[in-house]
């Protein structure tokens, strides 16, 4: 398989890894760009931490709670100075307040709904905004999360809603202990809780490229797994909150900040508005140069 130069751009993305190296680990792999993204961490090429999706559509979140209920959504525009408009924050408003009454289980039936009981549509509502607004907006995803009475919701909005976070702790009523964590997950950005939601598949494949990368760079077999359950350690700093170093206070770990308070954490849910989105890319040059053409 030929090996493009938006295929290399697209690894050297994903990795951080140089040109050269993408483009060969593409060769090697016959353009495969998952298989292309392991051959790079097997021999130490690729960066730590970089971001495989990229963030490309905008918008913004919102979260609102009430009692024992809380919902954050997304929902997307065209442009960052549509996100900002007062007409776009109101829908954001409705849409939130509806879903966390109604608790509908899908975006899809969230649409079908009668917005907040009256005669309009969701899905009526937003075309109407569309048509306001000039631009196309959609309710991307959103998520209700219950708790009992001595639990705590920690919400977080950063960048004016770039980044959402919904926290629930147990244990404590203490909302500002929740929103610390909160604040913790949108700067961090961890996949789990702790290391016990890793799903084993992920665990045994991460141990396998771990033990390639060891062996690679020439370290005996005999102290091979001693390196590579070490370095699995970092793995799980690395995506579990709990094994994170507290941004607030670097010298302890999320998890001792909560047990200190009397709390566990139970679940997050963090949205980065348009993550796992492609982005338009625009070429502003051609495009003045066809007006100008025309």
């Amino acid at each position: 398989m030929a090996v493009t130069a938006k295929m290399v751009k697209e690894l050297r993305e994903k990795t951080g890894a140089g040109m050269m190296d993408c483009k060969k680990a593409l060769t090697e792999t016959d353009g495969d760009l998952d298989k292309a993204v392991e051959y790079l961490r097997e021999k130490g090429m690729a960066k730590a931490a970089k971001k495989a999706d990229r963030v490309a559509a905008e918008g913004s979140t919102h979260i609102i709670s009430e009692g024992n209920t809380a919902v954050i959504i997304e929902v997307n525009s065209e442009t960052d100075f549509v996100a900002k408009n007062d007409q776009f924050k109101t829908l954001l408003n409705d849409l939130a307040q509806h879903i966390l009454k109604f608790k509908p289980a899908t975006v899809e039936e969230a649409m079908e709904q009668n917005l907040n009981g009256g005669e309009e549509t969701v899905e009526h509502y937003i075309k109407s905004a569309i048509a306001k607004i000039g631009e196309k907006i959609s309710l991307r995803r959103f998520e209700v999360v219950e708790k009992d009475d001595n639990a705590a919701f920690g919400e977080y909005l950063h960048m004016g809603g770039r980044i959402g976070v919904l926290a629930l702790l147990e244990g404590t009523t203490d909302a500002s202990v929740a929103k610390d964590v909160a604040m913790h997950v949108a700067a961090v950005n961890p996949r789990y809780v702790s290391s016990d939601e890793v799903p084993e598949e992920e665990v045994n494949k991460e141990r396998e490229v771990l033990k390639q990368q060891a062996l690679n760079e020439g370290k005996p077999e005999n102290i091979v797994e001693k390196m590579v359950e070490g370095r699995l350690r970092k793995f799980f700093e690395e995506i579990c909150l709990l094994e994170q170093e507290f941004v607030k206070d670097p010298d302890q770990k999320v998890k001792q900040f909560v047990e200190s308070n009397g709390a566990t954490v139970k679940s997050f849910v963090r949205y980065e508005v348009g993550e796992g989105m492609e982005k338009r890319e625009d070429n502003f040059v051609d495009e003045v140069m066809n007006q100008v053409n025309k």
